[in-house]
């Protein structure tokens, strides 16, 4: 006698005839908030008309995983930008925020990026429900990669346009180095040495944007004032210390992190020099500590706190079977006394 017996549903059956993922039919069941009404009762109803039963134990798995957003932070394994840079602390911060108010738990964890393949395993094994990534650094094709195969994954970074399969949040880079370019020239400096390395996406941008700026007022970029350095402050204070040593004539210093800036800043007080009556200095990203410098620092201002709602909320969405779009963030020019004179501090 043949069993006639009709296989057990699975919960990737349901998410098929729900038109959602497996992770919003697995929260839907376990009546999570992070779900609308109307889906958790479509999906809830689907479950009772083909007699669904949830493994307890898988389930409680499951939730632990989807209560747990992973944050990663990568670093360059021959530099290692050090997870105490102003920019990563207030990041993870604007996360640990947006996370809470989730009703989730963020696992925060540090990768080489030639490794952010690793990525997968955090959610393949069960640690976390998706990754939110701090940078692209030199892995937009391998991101490609990782996202066509599935991972939840959004990352803060550059948007780079057509192609780019993952979603990402990032602030207005190009016009960050526009305004930080024009305030300089504005204050009649004309040899602004750019201190960041154009190969990553998100300094790129800013080179863009930089060269934007020196074209408007009939400039051409200087290539012996391009310092190509990463975010580290060793690499930086030796470049800005090559570029004094050499003799290079320059009046201001466009740096691509608060950091950098003032790294510089403390390279040019030890080299005798003034800021800013001799050399100007900008940097980018507006952390706390740019206000209680001395002086303090102008620089871009990136919204820091909003920017890890957004990267939350894209993730969020993610998850529930959308498609989350590139978000490019506002930014604003602080002034300060590093770059003018008459600045208000």
């Amino acid at each position: 006698m043949s069993d006639t017996k009709k296989p057990r549903i699975q919960m990737a059956d349901l998410a098929r005839m729900a038109g959602v993922s497996k992770a919003t039919v697995s929260r839907a069941l376990a009546d999570s908030p992070l779900i609308n009404a109307e889906t958790r009762q479509r999906i809830q109803q689907l479950a009772r008309e083909h007699q669904y039963a949830v493994n307890l134990g898988a389930r409680n798995l499951r939730l632990q995983r989807n209560q747990t957003i992973a944050v990663v932070v990568p670093y360059e394994g021959q530099t290692h930008q050090q997870l105490s840079d102003p920019f990563f602390l207030g990041m993870i911060g604007a996360l640990a925020d947006a996370i809470s108010l989730r009703g989730c738990d963020m696992l925060l964890t540090r990768m080489d990026a030639a490794e952010l393949g690793r990525c997968a395993e955090l959610v393949q094994g069960g640690r976390a429900m998706g990754v939110v990534l701090i940078g692209q650094w030199h892995q937009h094709e391998l991101l490609n990669q990782m996202a066509e195969a599935g991972l939840p994954m959004v990352v803060w970074g550059a948007d780079m346009g057509p192609g780019q399969r993952y979603p990402s949040v990032g602030g207005d880079n190009i016009e960050g180095g526009r305004l930080a370019a024009e305030h300089l020239l504005a204050q009649g400096r004309a040899r602004i040495a750019f201190l960041g390395d154009p190969e990553l996406p998100e300094v790129a941008q800013r080179w863009q944007g930089h060269v934007q700026a020196l074209a408007r007022v009939g400039l051409q970029p200087d290539p012996q004032l391009l310092l190509r350095v990463p975010f580290d402050s060793t690499r930086a204070a030796q470049a800005l210390a090559a570029l004094l040593d050499a003799g290079t004539r320059f009046d201001a210093v466009q740096a691509c992190s608060d950091l950098l800036a003032l790294t510089a800043i403390q390279v040019l007080r030890a080299r005798g020099l003034q800021v800013p009556a001799d050399v100007a200095v900008i940097g980018f990203d507006d952390m706390p500590v740019a206000a209680l410098a001395n002086p303090p620092l102008s620089t871009i201002h990136q919204p820091v706190p909003q920017a890890g709602a957004a990267l939350v909320e894209s993730l969020m969405a993610l998850l529930d079977g959308q498609e989350p779009p590139h978000r490019t963030l506002p930014v604003h020019l602080v002034e300060r006394r590093s770059s003018r004179v008459t600045a208000p501090a």
